[in-house]
């Protein structure tokens, strides 16, 4: 395996012409000035792996390193750096500002118009090494393992900021959660940890839904089940849920959440869809004075805040890594979380 003495590594490569995924041989790359080099001790498998590799999310570059979900241990820091030292575990956040925007030349990268997105945009975790910015580090306690800090970086940081800044959810609050997959079997801790009650998950998948229970969400429902709107009404008191939230990525869900809401109710976006928006009669939205708010992603503050939050043990997510696969099966890895074999929350590979 790779040494920083040696001048390759292995990392698996995505043609973005050819669609082709590659496990290969390149060169360890250098830090430059603001960034460190971090020997990838774990890397998730996440869905927008598999869009950017059927083409549904694609990436601007050739070619490209996926992986977003990544932690290790700093291996080289470049000129600038400070604080940061070489042998310290760290979580990697999954993106950063472009630098360049009209927000990021005035001093407000938190605002970037034109946010870059690790293994997207820039090369990601799916390898020996990768060098990111300074500021992109979280340092890592030594009783939280690499596998469970790197999900933290997507498919616990993705809901989590959701949740809490995006929805603004708030104790007492009901909250439905559609889809309890990779992030939504994380949105049922969440919405746990807050004090939302009730929770109303829902999935087609029997399995997802026992999951779902196992998890802490009080109500697990089939989406398709006739009756689903008499139950969700019945759970909430006859009032409607406060907010819905669609994991998924598709408008039916899309609709069936935001027909579910009560008065002053939100409707949030965190799964992404292509498809166009249609959710009703608008009359309804506006009379009720409903929110739709779309997601994307996290802060840099919500990975910060999730390490504390586990390393502190007040969320657990010792049960979300399903399985850990060397890299050279990243492939393999990718095929069985679109597949949904053995129903995984989340698969991590171990360069």
């Amino acid at each position: 395996m790779g040494d920083a003495n040696q001048r390759t590594m292995r990392a698996a490569r995505f043609d973005t012409v050819a669609k082709t995924l590659t496990v290969t041989d390149v060169p360890i790359p250098k830090p430059g000035p603001g960034e460190v080099r971090v020997k990838v001790k774990a890397c998730g498998i996440c869905l927008s792996d598999a869009h950017l590799i059927d083409g549904s999310l694609p990436s601007p570059l050739p070619v490209v390193t996926p992986g977003h979900e990544s932690a290790g241990v700093i291996d080289e820091v470049g000129i600038g750096v400070p604080r940061w030292k070489p042998g310290t575990r760290v979580a990697i956040a999954g993106g950063k500002p472009c630098g360049r925007c009209a927000k990021c030349s005035n001093g407000q990268p938190q605002e970037c118009l034109d946010f870059l997105i690790m293994g997207f945009h820039y090369d990601g975790a799916w390898a020996e090494y990768v060098v990111v910015p300074y500021h992109a580090l979280v340092e890592v306690p030594e009783a939280l393992p690499f596998e469970q800090a790197a999900i933290l970086a997507d498919a616990v940081a993705t809901p989590y900021a959701g949740l809490v800044d995006r929805a603004g959810l708030r104790p007492a609050q009901s909250v439905g959660l559609w889809g309890i997959g990779g992030l939504g079997v994380h949105a049922v801790q969440i919405a746990r940890m807050l004090g939302a009650a009730p929770i109303l998950a829902f999935d087609t998948n029997e399995a997802a839904r026992a999951r779902a229970l196992e998890f802490g969400a009080d109500v697990a429902l089939d989406p398709r089940a006739p009756d689903v709107r008499d139950q969700i009404l019945k759970h909430t008191n006859g009032l409607g849920l406060d907010v819905a939230v669609d994991l998924v990525g598709a408008n039916v869900v899309l609709a069936q959440a935001a027909k579910s809401l009560g008065r002053f109710g939100k409707a949030v976006m965190v799964g992404l869809s292509p498809e166009p928006i249609q959710l009703g009669p608008g009359s309804v939205f506006g009379v009720r004075s409903q929110e739709l708010l779309g997601h994307l992603g996290y802060e840099k503050k919500h990975l910060d805040q999730l390490v504390r939050l586990v390393g502190t043990k007040r969320l657990d997510v010792s049960r979300s890594v399903s399985a850990t696969l060397p890299l050279e099966d990243v492939a393999k890895g990718v095929e069985r979380l679109v597949k949904k074999e053995g129903n995984p929350i989340r698969l991590v590979v171990v360069p």
